[in-house]
């Protein structure tokens, strides 16, 4: 029989309190990848090698590829030992994991009023934990290190629930529907994470707007939950309303700048004011009013007409298509409004582009490039328009009329601009 006692395990050491937010605003900002549905470098390798073998699934659309991220894996701090965020319930050790940024496979038919209700609440979890969190670091004395390891635990754990009712939302609910809950999901743990960076800051240090601040960004996310669309259909809506009010704003400012014959309106006001004394030859060399790249020619101006013509039909465009999804979409045709909604994604970003390449100095050939980019865009868009089930009379004479008001703007560009070409 052995004489002598084994020695006694080691006590972790904790941290001090300020050291664990510090810490757990680490862990949570890790956790933002795995949610985007970016890889770290060793699941790159394993997800390689098991499509080699014929295990690897393809990536639906939109819902995040191969990434990188920063950072190792979850745990590596001494404060406490967090369990992995799926080796707990509803996701046991043994339990298939789900694909990074992906939803929990199930046999189980979707209850969505029951997702919903789960979603709602894990969010009210999380807005009271940070309320008591705030509340208990906003004073001294601080909490000791054991109780912070519990604020903290009950934090992680909070975030850990949310995010394991996020992925119980299958993808056949549409991918849009998707994006606008991981957007939501996001925010919740990024603001979790800036809160706890900004209660890691002493009290003595740290001024109270800031702790406003960064609770109210929790807080806030946390009360969107119930307005998220509860369907593709409606989140398809809410997207098409967005761009349709970007292309908007970039009309109207597009126009502003016309009406103005000053594309940089506002801009120069305090240059002018803080050089008024001091002009001389030396100015109108670098750029001051008297530059003439900061307006436009009178070739600029003739070729501005059709582009703002383009980017009206654009706005035309997307309202028309808003209209036909909220009249005639349906909510169980997930893919065409998914398909609708991507192809619409495109339009506001290809605006901007010819927005942008219309401000002096212009290069007429890049706002043919930028112009042709936008008028291609808008006829896909249209295309898969009609020929979904938003589109029950495909011979609508309002999409051959659409087209033909692109093609005339394109046409009148492109004649605009010829002389760059042969150039």
């Amino acid at each position: 029989m052995a004489s002598a006692t084994a020695p006694a395990a080691a006590v972790p050491t904790l941290a001090s309190p300020l050291g664990q937010l510090r810490h757990l605003a680490e862990e949570l900002r890790l956790l933002l990848p795995r949610v985007r549905g970016e890889l770290t470098e060793l699941e790159r390798a394993t997800a390689g090698a098991d499509s080699g073998s014929g295990r690897g699934r393809a990536r639906g659309r939109g819902e995040g590829g191969l990434g990188r991220r920063r950072g190792a894996g979850l745990g590596r701090g001494r404060w406490l030992r967090l369990p992995q965020l799926f080796h707990s319930p509803p996701f046991g050790p043994h339990t298939p994991q789900p694909q990074v940024g992906e939803a929990q496979e199930t046999t189980e038919e979707f209850n969505r009023e029951m997702f919903w209700r789960r979603l709602n609440e894990a969010a009210v979890t999380v807005s009271r934990e940070a309320t008591t969190l705030t509340t208990v670091f906003s004073q001294l004395p601080l909490p000791s290190a054991q109780e912070t390891q519990k604020f903290c635990e009950q934090v992680h754990a909070a975030i850990k629930a949310f995010i394991a009712v996020y992925y119980l939302l299958p993808k056949d609910q549409g991918i849009t529907l998707r994006k606008l809950v991981r957007g939501a999901t996001l925010d919740i743990v990024d603001g979790m994470a800036q809160l706890m960076e900004v209660l890691s800051i002493t009290p003595t240090q740290s001024p109270e707007n800031n702790e406003l601040i960064s609770y109210n960004s929790v807080w806030v996310a946390c009360q969107q939950m119930p307005h998220i669309p509860r369907d593709n259909k409606a989140a398809a809506l809410l997207m098409l309303t967005k761009n349709v009010d970007f292309v908007k704003d970039a009309h109207e400012e597009m126009e502003r700048a016309v009406e103005e014959c000053d594309p940089y309106s506002g801009l120069l006001n305090d240059t002018e004011e803080n050089n008024s004394d001091n002009h001389n030859d030396e100015d109108d060399v670098l750029g001051f009013p008297s530059n003439q790249d900061l307006y436009w020619s009178e070739d600029d101006q003739e070729l501005i007409i059709p582009c703002l013509a383009l980017v009206r039909a654009s706005k035309a465009c997307l309202k028309k298509i808003r209209i036909l999804v909220a009249e005639n979409g349906k909510k169980d045709q997930v893919a065409q409004l998914d398909d609708i909604v991507d192809i619409s994604d495109e339009i506001s970003p290809s605006v901007d582009d010819l927005a942008l390449s219309i401000y002096p100095p212009m290069c007429h050939l890049t706002v043919r490039i930028n112009s042709a980019k936008l008028v291609s865009v808008l006829k896909k868009a249209l295309e898969i328009t009609k020929a979904s089930h938003v589109t029950p009379q495909p011979e609508d004479s309002w999409i051959p009329l659409l087209i033909n008001a692109i093609d005339h703007c394109m046409n009148r560009i492109k004649e605009l601009t010829q002389s760059e070409l042969e150039l």
